[in-house]
């Protein structure tokens, strides 16, 4: 770490990394995530930055005598506060976190996880490599039973997966509390969604820096303990909200550039997507397919809900009489392995003949 107070009244260096802390009511944790900032074994110029939310508990307290401590081995502490009634959301916390700092890259973290000691030194050393990308790491999940299917999917994409699989209802591929970023390139994507409580505001983000032309990278090493809880402010945005954002995505990105489709799911997920897409791309679904042979028997699907006449049906048929590319609405790591058998069977290459949509 940078030496405290240097002699001489040399210019003080610029800060090479802030850490974003937004902060609301985060006594029981607070403790333990800032004496993770003070353990950092990076060498170059730090500083933490704290926007507190209008907490009512004693999280000023405790930040205020972190400060102390961090100030002491170098680290500078910037506090911001809204003193409202009311907090702003986590959007604006984070917004408000970043715009007081002045780092060259950004570090984000959450008041309720704990980085290992070797965070920043590793992430810095990627993002210098990559300027236009969002770093992430691998976690360790708090407690360790909890959320085991989505640890496992964060933990084990493939470079290439970080790209392809953007568009499941486990969000971004490189979770939010693990960015890390140029401050450059932040501000250039756009800052997060204000809109407060029920706003996927890190997802909309990833997808904004994901149309921008972002790359996404992972530092292969459990860099943080990602706590899970029912206060997780994860909990408050809507299942349906983050599937609209998600088929609007998709469709973007995808469905635009193909003339035809299959979904692989004719289940209610299946269903649901296709009705979910625009009526143009409802036009380019050329069928459903699926190993259930009650489904496959009854030969298509008739969207009953349609305005046209004759309603449209879709045929149903086995998975190996489709044609790629498909849209895959199965579940990932739910059927012991039998639908990813049984895709790998047809030997296609994901981001060009199918992508996930589970």
């Amino acid at each position: 770490m940078a030496e405290p107070g240097r002699a001489g009244g040399s210019p003080e260096p610029p800060v090479q990394v802030s850490i974003i802390l937004p902060v609301h009511n985060s006594e029981c944790w607070l403790d333990e995530c800032l004496k993770s900032v003070w353990e950092q074994d990076f060498k170059g110029t730090m500083e933490l930055s704290i926007f507190n939310d209008a907490s009512k508990d004693g999280s000023a307290e405790i930040i205020e005598k972190w400060k102390i401590k961090l100030e002491e081995v170098g680290v500078s502490v910037i506090i911001g506060t809204n003193n409202s009634f009311q907090p702003r959301g986590v959007g604006f916390a984070k917004n408000q976190a970043v715009i007081q700092s002045s780092g060259t890259y950004l570090c984000f973290l959450d008041s309720d996880d704990v980085m290992m000691p070797q965070r920043v030194r590793l992430q810095h050393q990627v993002a210098i490599q990559h300027p236009n990308s969002i770093i992430g790491c691998q976690v360790r999940r708090e407690p360790l039973d909890s959320t085991e299917r989505y640890t496992r999917w964060i933990n084990n994409l493939s470079q290439e997966q970080l790209l392809t699989q953007v568009f499941t209802s486990h969000g971004p591929t490189v979770i939010m509390p693990t960015w890390f970023c140029s401050r450059e390139w932040f501000f250039h994507v756009g800052r997060f969604d204000e809109g407060g409580k029920g706003v996927p505001e890190d997802l909309l983000f990833f997808y904004d820096h994901l149309q921008k032309g972002g790359g996404v990278f992972r530092v292969n090493h459990c860099l943080l303990l990602y706590r899970y809880h029912p206060q997780a402010s994860t909990h408050s945005v809507l299942e349906e909200t983050i599937w609209n954002h998600r088929v609007r995505f998709l469709e973007d990105r995808v469905l635009s550039s193909w003339t035809s489709f299959t979904i692989w799911n004719a289940g209610k997920q299946g269903k649901k997507l296709y009705r979910s897409l625009s009526p143009a791309n409802q036009k380019k679904v050329t069928a459903f397919c699926d190993v259930d042979e009650k489904k496959i028997t009854k030969g298509f699907y008739t969207y009953e809900e349609s305005e046209e006449r004759p309603k449209p049906k879709i045929p149903v048929c086995h998975f190996r009489d489709a044609t790629p590319p498909f849209v895959i609405c199965v579940k990932l790591d739910m059927t012991g392995g039998a639908f990813e058998t049984n895709l790998a069977t047809l030997n296609l290459k994901e981001g060009k003949d199918y992508y996930h949509f589970n």
